[in-house]
């Protein structure tokens, strides 16, 4: 019987559609013994002899695949997928695909709640009430009327739009290629990514992590936002140079930022944004509500069933060019 192995950690105690799927079509469903797999050695030691992966956020290297000879597909459970070697998968037949349709809508009520905490100071606020100090100390940013900057329009970011006009927000956003029918229905403003830095209250970021988006966040970038405006980040921690956003944020250039993502997850011990008073840090789990947890699986285990019936007309497919090559 053919096996798939589950890394995501939070699917282990979650028997839902996506195992039932699986489990229907003849597949042995399995789960490493590990919880986590952060090494390479760690996925070389759990998923030798399985042909398909729901994948996490482990990596799969050249290396790794080279030494995985049964695998055919890697089911990653989500959108991102930088931990994966695409080039060497394909080179070796492997079929990679993510879930684009099921957590879009989580991750931005996420930015929102992470938005809404740091302009509200909800964390400090909330932990001076618990221990007895009931004091009206903030004067808090309201969200009405100020502008939004949206680094990235794709499905997180289009809707993050949709919650922040409702908050009464301007919305101004940098994409290459944009839904202009959207744009016109709530009044987005298509501007460069200088122009948006300068214009905007609030940046929230929205972009996958490529050689041009690495530390899009920087030095420079940072000295070109508003004076007291506010940083979001629930994409990838390596947008960010976190140095350099420290330094903006403990000399008051900005009043804060919201960030689900770290350069290095987990963090070193006393990471230095952590400590930050201005600074709300969640463990990546923006896309981890209970719906969205649910629907990405689902959709990982029938991504890793229509590739093994020949079917590669799958939205999340990321290399189709593996089909000419591929063989059940």
């Amino acid at each position: 019987m053919p096996g798939v192995l589950i890394t995501t950690e939070v699917l282990r105690d979650l028997r839902g559609t996506h195992e039932h799927l699986l489990k229907a079509a003849g597949y042995d469903v399995r789960f490493p013994a590990k919880t986590a797999l952060p090494t390479e050695e760690d996925v070389l030691e759990a998923a030798q002899g399985f042909v398909a992966i729901i994948a996490g956020s482990e990596p799969y290297t050249d290396r790794v695949l080279a030494n995985l000879p049964s695998l055919r597909v890697i089911s990653r459970n989500g959108v991102g997928y930088d931990q994966v070697d695409v080039p060497a998968a394909t080179r070796r037949g492997i079929a990679v695909t993510i879930t684009p349709e099921g957590n879009h809508q989580a991750v931005a009520e996420h930015t929102m709640a992470l938005l809404l905490a740091v302009t509200r100071s909800v964390v400090s606020n909330a932990i001076d009430a618990r221990q007895g100090n009931w004091r009206r100390r903030s004067i808090f940013i309201p969200l009405r009327g100020k502008t939004l900057g949206i680094v990235g329009l794709g499905r997180i970011g289009r809707s993050v739009a949709v919650r922040a006009a409702a908050f009464g927000m301007h919305l101004v956003a940098t994409e290459s290629y944009p839904d202009f029918e959207f744009v016109a229905k709530y009044g987005i403003e298509l501007v460069d990514f200088d122009t948006l830095l300068a214009r905007s209250d609030c940046v929230t970021l929205h972009t996958p992590i490529t050689a041009d988006t690495r530390e899009l966040i920087n030095a420079r970038s940072l000295m070109r936002m508003k004076p007291g405006s506010v940083l979001i980040n629930t994409a990838r921690g390596g947008l960010v140079n976190e140095k350099d956003l420290l330094a903006a944020l403990t000399s008051g250039h900005l009043a804060g930022a919201g960030l689900d993502v770290l350069a290095v997850e987990p963090p070193p011990a006393n990471h230095p944004l952590v400590a930050l008073d201005n600074v709300i840090v969640s463990p990546h789990l923006a896309a981890l509500d209970a719906q969205a947890v649910e629907d990405m699986a689902t959709g990982a285990a029938q991504n890793i069933l229509d590739i093994f019936a020949q079917k590669w007309s799958i939205a999340g497919l990321l290399n189709p060019e593996v089909q000419a090559a591929w063989n059940r």
